[in-house]
């Protein structure tokens, strides 16, 4: 294995370019070192342990604090953490943490401590991560090097996230806005990148705790940053946040918009969370009663002029798209989810819930909303069942939908109300009564309808004349 990859992605060969040899007499001890360095790291892979102690050695050996001694702490740190040995990480990182004061190049320490900080950041140990971070940031405030400190305070802040602490997660970002703050107190939008990276912390917290308010300000902001080279991940992450925030506000189409965006930026960063954005994109567009399949690539029929001005260009979106991953394993159940929605078949759709939790229902998000879904696809079975009658059964409609009786009542008083169907619920005989139009009454309302079109019509003309 070459240095490039094994020592924490630092070549061991560019170190050498920070030595300065002043004399012979200083080379023979810089050789002995490298030689009980790469001694110890021949031992790494079959004897790990054995290999600590090596390299502890070489640090003892060295006289004065040096790149042989960092190099050697830095493998200890590695190794002890491969091991699990987060003991022994927490003992020798501190000892390394003093050499990027003065023993080595400002700019080798600090490529050294971010690759350091990257390969951690694979821990599930919270509370190591925590000890961990809190010593680096110690170091850092002393040193004066604010590139690490904010990438540090960064990875603090997600670590925070991921546990709901909010209090504390609220404190480092305060500080991280602060450093990228004007004099005048506002946003430096020459720090754009940064800004976004916090943003996207801060909207996710906001999401979790369920803070509209706050999070259509903040949302608002991070579209509103142009200066900034963001990662597609962090740009991922904030439209993914707006997309939920319009599934709060019943805002589907936006919704979808933002999930859509979000899972492209998602896919440019090959972030496994563009199946998660996937499923959301489905479920808004199901909350949508959209009529386009998003799985079926069989959208080129004829359709009404109408139809193909509001939603040809999701059709467009989501062949495109889902030509390719409507094979995943974990996007197959959704798909057979949209299969029956639009057939209609409440009893396959309420079966796939059933049997797909895991990939579904596990999901706090999706299950928040599929009592909505569940909603359109039983107005919409209920509609065409009542279609041919003039009274009809609730038992039966209970029945039909496999719902009890209270829940019909419900949603036909919903219809009544919408005026989406015409008629009473007969509460003492438990019967739907559904009144047809006289066709006087529906040519009236059609010339009603004409008569304001052609009244629109007129003002517009004449106000173009005047």
């Amino acid at each position: 294995m070459s240095d490039d990859e094994d020592d924490f992605m630092v070549e061991d060969g560019e170190d050498d370019f920070d030595f300065e040899y002043e004399d012979e007499d200083n080379e023979e001890p810089d050789v002995d070192l490298e030689n009980k360095y790469y001694s110890a790291k021949g031992l790494k892979e079959d004897a790990p342990l054995d290999a600590i102690k090596e390299f502890e050695g070489v640090v003892a050996a060295e006289e004065e604090k040096g790149d042989w001694g960092f190099k050697a702490l830095k493998q200890i740190c590695k190794i002890s953490f491969k091991l699990g040995r987060y003991d022994l990480v927490l003992k020798h990182y501190p000892v390394l943490l003093t050499y990027i004061k003065s023993a080595v190049s400002r700019n080798y320490s600090e490529k050294s401590i971010n690759n350091i900080l990257d390969f951690v950041a694979a821990a599930t140990d919270m509370k190591f991560l925590e000890e961990f971070y809190s010593l680096t940031l110690q170091c850092l405030n002393e040193i004066k090097n604010d590139r690490l400190w904010v990438k540090t305070n960064l990875k603090l802040a997600k670590l925070w996230l991921d546990r709901k602490e909010f209090s504390r997660l609220g404190k480092i970002l305060r500080e991280l806005r602060a450093s990228c703050q004007t004099d005048e107190g506002e946003d430096d939008q020459k720090k754009g990148t940064l800004l976004l990276e916090i943003y996207a912390l801060e909207i996710q917290m906001h999401t979790e705790t369920k803070n509209t308010k706050k999070l259509k300000a903040l949302y608002q902001q991070c579209r509103s940053v142009k200066s900034a080279i963001s990662h597609p991940r962090i740009m991922g992450v904030i439209l993914e946040c707006g997309g939920k925030m319009h599934m709060s506000e019943s805002e589907w189409e936006n919704a979808q918009t933002d999930f859509f965006e979000a899972f492209k930026n998602y896919d440019e960063a090959g972030s496994p969370q563009r199946i998660t954005c996937l499923k959301y994109l489905v479920l808004a567009n199901m909350l949508m009663e959209s009529q386009i399949n998003p799985f079926d690539s069989q959208e080129t029929k004829p359709l009404s002029l109408d139809f193909w001005s509001r939603w040809l260009g999701y059709a467009l979106i989501w062949v495109s798209i889902f030509f390719s991953y409507k094979n995943d394993g974990d996007i197959v159940a959704m798909t057979n989810l949209v299969n029956a929605y639009q057939r209609k078949d409440i009893f396959e759709f309420e079966k796939i819930l059933r049997e797909n939790r895991r990939t579904i229902m596990d999901d706090a998000f999706i299950r928040t909303y599929i009592d909505g879904v569940l909603k359109n696809i039983r107005t919409q079975v209920l509609i065409k069942l009542i279609k041919p009658y003039t009274r009809i059964e609730i038992p039966f409609i209970s029945k039909q939908l496999n719902v009890p009786v209270q829940d019909v009542e419900d949603l036909l008083v919903g219809l009544i109300l919408d005026s989406k169907i015409n008629g009473r619920i007969d509460q003492v005989n438990s019967r739907l009564e559904l009144f047809s139009k006289s066709l006087d009454s529906e040519f009236y309302t059609s010339m009603d309808k004409w008569s304001k079109n052609v009244g629109n019509l007129y003002k517009t003309a004449a106000t173009k004349i005047m």
